[in-house]
């Protein structure tokens, strides 16, 4: 038997399969085509203190090998998330990650401080991908002064895992992830969006209302490989959770080769709603055909030749 149990800072999870952050929802229509509780955990929309209209349509348009979306973070806001999701997470026997965004640090605070309380919360994804209002609209996961600020406030308001989403759109990815992990996250999630753009030529015009959005799906398998990569050579000892890219087992694989502790399945789960079962069942197969026990041995294993 192969063990697929992993543990993320205190949490122990079945196996190292997630949802993704605004593509399951809070899992309810999914868990009408299959029993989510067969899932590591999941991580529900992100959510704002205050109901968020989000942006102008269009917000989807589909690219070559991708999709972009300018969602805007739309969400009814915290309270009302607490009155009609958390009675829906109570009976999901995995774990409950969920994902908050604020315009600054001091709605940060007050949205954890909100959501850490309630038993049926396991861990909490800070998306720091989102306008940071206090500094002339800069955004949070780009500037690891303003990432240790953020997070050095939200730790001692809980002391439940805090899971840090870093985006791609940097320099260096572990510059801002240091900066996390020095502020005291618990887990790395890597990564969230591209930021991208499509034109429709014969109109001039933008694809998206809002101009730009976040460029998901199998084209940005690669970028997110190198990331988890650099991040688990920096950061052997720090759990990584691989995002972006997976649309079959395979690429979830390769995220664990890279480094990554668990994965994430974001934009896949469109196409194909079962792909996180299809992902655990591969685990187990892949792990047998390697000499492997445990799914944690994955994790890290990329030989790299000799030069």
């Amino acid at each position: 038997m192969i063990d697929l149990s992993i543990r993320i800072g205190s949490l122990e999870l079945k196996n190292p399969v997630l949802t993704a952050s605004g593509c399951f929802g809070v899992g309810r229509e999914y868990s009408e085509i299959y029993d989510i509780s067969s899932l590591g955990g999941i991580v529900t929309k992100t959510i704002t203190l205050r109901p968020r209209e989000g942006n102008l349509p269009p917000r989807i348009w589909e690219t070559p090998a991708g999709m972009l979306n300018s969602i805007g973070l739309a969400n009814p806001g915290v309270k009302s998330f607490i009155e009609t999701e958390i009675p829906f997470l109570r009976d999901i026997e995995c774990v409950r990650i969920v994902s908050v965004a604020g315009e600054t640090i001091g709605e940060f605070v007050e949205l954890v401080g909100e959501i850490a309380p309630l038993e049926e919360v396991d861990a909490i994804e800070i998306n720091i991908s989102c306008p940071n209002v206090e500094q002339g609209g800069l955004t949070f996961g780009t500037d690891p002064v303003v990432i240790t600020e953020l997070v050095g406030k939200l730790r001692p308001v809980t002391k439940k895992p805090l899971w840090v989403k870093l985006t791609p759109n940097v320099t260096n990815i572990v510059a801002t992830g240091k900066a996390a992990v020095d502020a005291g996250a618990d887990a790395l999630c890597a990564i969230n969006t591209l930021l991208g753009m499509a034109i429709d030529t014969d109109t001039r015009k933008p694809r998206l209302g809002n101009v730009t959005g976040g460029l998901s799906g199998p084209a940005i398998l690669p970028v997110a490989l190198v990331k988890v990569y650099e991040l688990y050579r920096e950061f052997p000892e720090i759990p990584i959770i691989g995002i972006g890219g997976i649309g079959s087992p395979t690429e979830a694989i390769a995220h664990m080769l890279a480094g990554a502790s668990a994965v994430q399945v974001g934009s896949g789960l469109f196409s194909y709603p079962r792909l996180p079962l299809d992902i655990i069942e591969s685990f187990e197969e892949y792990c047998d055909e390697q000499g492997f026990s445990s799914v944690r041995e994955i994790t890290g294993s990329l030989i790299i030749p000799e030069i």
